[in-house]
């Protein structure tokens, strides 16, 4: 394990999609980083399961450079207010500095209307979901599982494995054929690929 590595972020706020990151946290994790939680403010969040989440940093004191990776899970919040645009444009500080941003099911739509999928290939859980937030960026809408443009990583809501995939690959922490087995071991249920692992010593 690299001790060197800056922490992950991990954003939280009501109604967090509890099943979305959890294989991403969990792996990056075991592969030497430190998960850091971070809020609107410092007051406790419930995620849509009604899990208790304690963030450890408010969004305002998170700065891109003290950061490996910006996470954005889905929430029902993206879709019925405006209050976690915030989040949004702290992604927009991220990718304007460099550095990573990861975004799944209603975070896709968050970073639409924050103009961040414009000029970015992107996918998220159907065309007509993000074409409904009037973003600009429709044509460079990618039907797949998990896209991975420059330092941006976006997926659907249905896609936690592959989304996990994604940013492994972005950070280094997986690769090559190590990658791809961790995937078939856990999208596939591809019992081969858990000997690859083993051999590689994950």
């Amino acid at each position: 394990m690299n001790g060197n590595r800056k922490p992950v972020h991990l954003a939280v706020y009501d109604t967090l999609a509890d099943w979305e990151t959890g294989h991403t946290t969990a792996y990056l994790a075991r592969g030497g980083y430190e998960i850091r939680t971070v809020g609107a403010s410092l007051a406790p969040v419930r995620s849509v399961g009604g899990l208790r989440i304690q963030p450890d940093v408010t969004l305002d004191d998170l700065r891109p450079e003290d950061s490996s990776l910006l996470i954005l899970p889905g929430a029902d919040l993206w879709d019925t207010s405006d209050d976690l645009a915030p989040f949004a444009r702290k992604a927009r500080e991220f990718l304007d500095a460099d550095v990573p941003v990861a975004a799944i099911c209603g975070g896709t739509a968050g970073l639409a209307r924050e103009g961040l999928l414009d000029d970015r290939a992107h996918t998220s859980a159907v065309s007509f979901y993000l074409a409904a937030t009037g973003y600009k960026g429709g044509e460079r809408y990618v039907d797949t599982d998990a896209v991975t443009d420059g330092r941006l990583i976006t997926a659907g809501p249905t896609e936690p494995v592959a989304f996990a995939r994604e940013v492994f690959g972005l950070l280094g922490v997986y690769e090559g054929e190590v990658l791809d087995a961790w995937y078939r071991l856990f999208h596939d249920s591809d019992a081969e690929a858990f000997a690859v692992l083993e051999a590689a010593g994950r």
